[in-house]
Order: structure tokens, then C-alpha cells, then sequence
């Protein structure tokens, strides 16, 4: 019976040591680790799984925060930038700027600067002529600093006389007379006529002569009383006077 023992199942259990399956396990792992490589080179495997995905995360989440902020950047560098330049070109040369730059003009407007010719910035002479017959020509010079203009016609009264000589319509310019300073106008007046069919002939030793302002009749400002012959000046009813006019020909017609 003894020939018939046999080895304890203990013993074939211990015939594979501890050290022998961790060599197993490594060998398992390099295997892995070899079959990983392989998928990697293929392009494939680890590549599309892994790097792939995380590359479109890593890098399209903060491409699209970042393009918003980079638009957005974008839009407040640039456009707040181009803002301010919009702003200074507006300051610069737009409606702003612009009205403050004819607020703040310098150079006044032609209405500015013209005034009405009268007694107070002109000097006023008159004297009669022997052509044509029975006529006065009346001058009026500029002695102000700015332009003046002369106004419809001069209304002339002798002495006390209670009527205003009328103008003769022919006479009438295209535009209103403007004297530069230092510079003159005239005015024509027809004393009696010729043929001596005016009534109320009559000798005036002083004259007044009124300016008229922007509207007819109206007050022009001072009147100018301008010294006449020591004989008088002999008028009757036939009196008319001519509107103020550029050249001492064109007031008395030659």
C-alpha cells in the first residue's frame, strides 16, 4: 500500500509561484501596451478616440469664447475706436462744429455790414447847374467807416413848405445805391420848369433833406441841412426830384 502514495494536491497547488503569475500579468501589459502602439501608428485607434475628441474640445470651446471675445474685442477696440474718431470728426467738421465755427465767425454778414446812408456819416452838398436849366444836383459823400446805402430818394424841404416834392418814377435804379467810405452818390432836382408854367414860384434860403430807410417813407436816420447860394434857391410847384443814383450825369439826365 505504501508503493501507492501519492503527491498531496497542497503540493501541485504551490507548483505555480507567486513570481511566475506577476510574470504573467507583465506579459499581459507589454501585450497591451503593444497592440496600443500598433493602433496609434495605424492612425487610428488611439488617435481618433482620444487626441481627436480632446482636441475638438480643448480647442474649439475656447476658439468659440474666444472669437466672440476676440469679436467682441474686435468690435470694442476698433469700433469703440472708431467711435472716438467718428466723435472727433463730428467735433472737428461736422454740424457741430460747424456751428460753432459760423457762430464764432468773424466776418459779418452783408446786412451787418451796411448801414443807411444819412445826415450823421455822410456830408452833404448841393449846388445848381446851368445844364440842364433849372436843375440842382445833389451829392452825398460816405464819411463813415462802413458801407452805406442810399435809399429810394431825397426828400427835400425848403424852409417851411408843407409838401414833399415827388420822384420821378423813370428814374428808379435797378438795384439800391451803396456808397463804399469815401465814396459818393447823387441825386438830381428839377427847381422850376423851364417854360414857366409851374405855379408858386418862390425863393428858399434854407434846406433840410431827409433820408429814407430800408422801407419806403420810412425814417433813415438824421436829416442833412446842406448850406445853399446867399441868393436862395428860386423853386416853384413843377419840383421833382430823381432817385439816388451812381453818377452825377445819371441825376441831373446827361
Amino acid at each position: 500500500m505504501s508503493a501507492f502514495r501519492s503527491t498531496p494536491a497542497t503540493s501541485t497547488s504551490r507548483a505555480t509561484p507567486p513570481g511566475a503569475a506577476r510574470r504573467v500579468g507583465g506579459a499581459a501589459a507589454l501585450a497591451l501596451a503593444a497592440l496600443a502602439l500598433t493602433a496609434c501608428q495605424d492612425g487610428k485607434g488611439l488617435q481618433d478616440e482620444g487626441a481627436a475628441t480632446f482636441s475638438d474640445s480643448a480647442v474649439a470651446t475656447p476658439s468659440a469664447t474666444a472669437t466672440p471675445g476676440a469679436g467682441s474685442g474686435s468690435a470694442s477696440g476698433s469700433g469703440s475706436g472708431s467711435a472716438t474718431k467718428t466723435g472727433s470728426a463730428t467735433k472737428s467738421g461736422g454740424a457741430k462744429a460747424t456751428g460753432g465755427d459760423a457762430k464764432g465767425s468773424s466776418a459779418p454778414s452783408a446786412e451787418g455790414d451796411r448801414v443807411t446812408c444819412n445826415g450823421s456819416n455822410t456830408a452833404v452838398t448841393v449846388q445848381t447847374v446851368s445844364r440842364p436849366l433849372n436843375h440842382m444836383l445833389i451829392t452825398v459823400k460816405n464819411t463813415g467807416k462802413k458801407n452805406c446805402d442810399l435809399t429810394y430818394y431825397p426828400v427835400l424841404r425848403f424852409d417851411e413848405m408843407q409838401w414833399a416834392p415827388a420822384a420821378r418814377k423813370d428814374t428808379q435804379p435797378q438795384a439800391v445805391v451803396t456808397l463804399a467810405p469815401g465814396r459818393s452818390g447823387y441825386a438830381g432836382a428839377l427847381l422850376s420848369a423851364a417854360d414857366g408854367s409851374g405855379e408858386g414860384g418862390v425863393t428858399g434860403h434854407r434846406l433840410a433833406i431827409a433820408f429814407q430807410g430800408r422801407t419806403p417813407h420810412s425814417d433813415g436816420g438824421a436829416s442833412a441841412v446842406p448850406s445853399l447860394p446867399a441868393a436862395g434857391v428860386y423853386y416853384d410847384s413843377s419840383l421833382t426830384v430823381t432817385y439816388w443814383q451812381q453818377s452825377a450825369s445819371d441825376a441831373l439826365g446827361s
